[in-house]
């Protein structure tokens, strides 16, 4: 990397030290630490540390699922609410923001026009990720499609 400041944390000890650190000097630091929904992982550390100090922003890159504390985080944040991790309340006096536009899912219709899109449309689509209702819905759109068309689907969700 190119970053002559950039530092990675490799190990558990190093993570912990790291933290630590963080939350005890007043040090600037952007903290780069992924785990989608903030229900596990290296970031539960750091927002543990850091979401009740008001010197800290917290930015989230994308969606959070509904009933995770990255959701609580978002939705409580801004007006000064708290957030359970690991069945401990947290106070959220960080600054709470969310960068639109970087999100990796994509939206009903344009799951619906990736399959349409296709030269061949797949014979079986399994719908694995999302929320059940929404699943349903997805599931109901395209089978009306395909039986518009006249064309064969085996749709599975599980």
């Amino acid at each position: 990397m190119g970053f002559e400041q950039l530092v990675t944390v490799d190990t558990h000890e190093e993570h912990l030290r790291t933290v630590n650190y963080l939350a005890s000097t007043a040090r600037p630091a952007i903290v780069i630490a992924g785990n989608g929904m903030c229900a596990g992982g290296r970031i539960v550390n750091y927002l543990k540390a850091m979401l009740g100090d008001t010197r800290h922003n917290v930015v989230f890159v994308g969606y959070q699922g509904k009933g995770t504390p990255g959701e609580a985080i978002q939705l409580h944040g801004p007006s000064g609410g708290y957030v359970e991790l690991d069945r401990e309340r947290f106070d959220i006096n960080a600054g709470v923001h969310t960068a639109k536009g970087y999100s990796a899912h994509a939206d009903q219709v344009e799951l619906v026009e990736f399959v349409t899109g296709m030269k061949e449309w797949p014979t079986q689509i399994r719908l694995v990720h999302g929320e059940a209702a929404a699943k349903k819905v997805l599931g109901n759109i395209l089978s009306r499609k395909y039986s518009l068309e006249k064309r064969p689907l085996e749709l599975f969700i599980p």
